[in-house]
């Protein structure tokens, strides 16, 4: 599902306009964005929780000529799905 397919599934599921649907999901992507770079978690009872994670400097190897290589520290998003949609998954 792309982008566009979600917006049309929300307008649908919510009864909205597909104009509407957008700006709600353009919204909670923006407020999940800025919540994430202050550090915070968002949780979704039932569907799950977002959070950053910091991931050490390690080394590594380019595949292609086997040398070895510095691959540098960064944070990262993580996303732990909740019993709820791990449940519905199955």
């Amino acid at each position: 599902m792309n982008k566009a397919e979600l917006i049309d599934a929300i307008a649908a599921e919510a009864n909205l306009t597909k104009v509407d649907a957008k700006k709600a999901l353009d919204a909670f992507v923006a407020a999940t964005t800025n919540a994430l770079k202050a550090g915070d978690k968002v949780t979704l009872v039932g569907f799950g929780t977002f959070s950053v994670s910091a991931r050490s400097a390690r080394k590594g190897r380019n595949p292609q000529t086997g040398k070895e290589i510095s691959i540098s520290a960064k944070k990262v998003v993580k996303f732990k799905p909740g019993a709820e949609l791990s449940g519905s998954v199955k």
